[in-house]
């Protein structure tokens, strides 16, 4: 994150960029550094640490957009793929994306271990996906870059596995698009905070 940034404001400026660029405004290793500092620090349940996280950049951001692409246009009807492609050409316009998977190991191990919370650590896995997705998310756009989720798996599941020999048993859970702002994000309605947060004992 910026230095000069606080946290809060980061979670609070975190936007939807679906105007991107392929401009960057920090280098290659300061992307990678914020990822691996994420992975470091974002907490999992029973310190599980399943989430993997594959980073595509420039002309690997570029084919996995094409692969989507690929993928979907038998899937999709003709008359409608023009709109499709055009959404897609949108993502790939950006300068990354950032693959989120879940590791089924540390998930199953953790069932085995404790039982009693076996039917819950599935559901756990995803809370710690979350975690990860949204850190970066807003520490991308603290650094200056514009990005949006998506979630194009299972579709694209199978060809990614097989471009970036990615372990066909992990469970890939979103993808973040990043890139330099094109353009602003839209209006956010926000639902009145009365009926959203309640306080007791204060």
């Amino acid at each position: 994150m910026s230095a000069t940034k606080s946290f809060i404001d980061a979670v609070k400026e975190r936007r939807t960029y679906y105007a991107l660029n392929k401009e960057a405004p920090i280098s290659d290793d300061r992307i990678v550094d914020l990822v691996n500092q994420t992975v470091l620090s974002v907490p999992s349940s029973f310190n599980s640490q399943s989430t993997r996280v594959v980073v595509l950049l420039k002309a690997e951001h570029d084919k996995f957009w094409e692969s989507v692409k690929e993928v979907l246009k038998p899937q999709v009807p003709a008359e409608a793929f023009a709109a499709t492609e055009k959404k897609l050409d949108g993502f790939k316009a950006g300068y990354g994306t950032i693959l989120f998977y879940e590791d089924p190991k540390p998930v199953q191990e953790l069932q085995q271990k404790f039982a009693l919370y076996a039917q819950h650590f599935p559901t756990w896995s995803e809370h710690t996906s979350a975690m990860h997705q949204f850190t970066l998310w807003a520490g991308l756009e603290a650094e200056g870059f514009g990005a949006n989720l998506q979630h194009y798996n299972p579709v694209i599941d199978q060809k990614a596995s097989n471009e970036w020999n990615i372990p066909a048993d992990w469970a890939l859970r979103a993808q973040l698009v990043f890139g330099g702002r094109a353009g602003e994000p839209g209006p956010k309605n926000q639902q009145p905070l009365e009926e959203r947060v309640f306080v007791h004992g204060k």
